[in-house]
């Protein structure tokens, strides 16, 4: 799963109501309860192979890509993720406008899930970033009954990382040398946790 996320801004007056929707979505057989949560004002589905291309297309943008690997190898895994990743596409007034991710650990000592989302750079300044996050974590939190979530922006990344205090997200520690650039160069992450009694809706911090 990529460790990166793209910049946005949040709404000032979001409140969001997350829900899990105990239906298949589409064609798709088998999928489980989480195939559809809903939030406020998107939705997010698990993700299926035909979101491949919408992928690379929002992950290749240059204020998208520079947080992220390469758009193609990104999508491709998003579409077809090992099996502690739940991959889902973002969608917004009925179109896929991001996607967001979760990375379980399943040992029962350390449970936790790590989250990670890029979202349309031509969707920015809009709460889809803030509604998202705060969706699948309150779904994590409630339904799949984990008790802290961590995220690891790029250090420099200040609009994720002030979205992510909004939130409640708090500072773990930096991560030197954290992620090696395709072009060789080394960049350091912050890691940021959340604990289920943390979690602030957008608007609300």
């Amino acid at each position: 799963m990529a460790s990166r996320a793209a910049e946005w801004a949040l709404g000032d007056e979001i409140e969001i109501v997350a829900r899990a929707v105990d239906v298949p979505f589409g064609t798709v057989p088998g999928q489980a309860a989480d195939a559809v949560i809903e939030g406020r004002a998107v939705r997010l589905r698990r993700a299926v192979r035909g979101d491949a291309e919408r992928f690379r297309e929002i992950l290749g943008h240059p204020a998208v890509a520079r947080w992220w690997g390469d758009a193609h190898s990104e999508a491709a895994e998003a579409c077809d993720p090992p099996e502690n990743i739940r991959a889902y596409a973002i969608e917004y007034e009925g179109t896929v406008v991001g996607l967001i991710q979760s990375c379980e650990e399943p040992t029962p000592e350390y449970r936790s899930a790590g989250l990670d989302i890029a979202v349309d750079a031509h969707r920015h300044g809009r709460g889809i970033g803030g509604d998202a996050l705060h969706t699948l974590a309150r779904h994590l939190f409630e339904v799949a009954g984990h008790h802290r979530l961590t995220i690891d922006p790029a250090a420099d990344n200040a609009g994720a990382i002030r979205l992510y205090r909004r939130l409640g997200f708090r500072p773990v520690g930096l991560m030197r040398q954290y992620e090696r650039r395709p072009d060789g160069t080394l960049r350091d992450g912050l890691l940021m946790d959340l604990l289920a009694d943390e979690l602030v809706a957008p608007g609300r911090s």
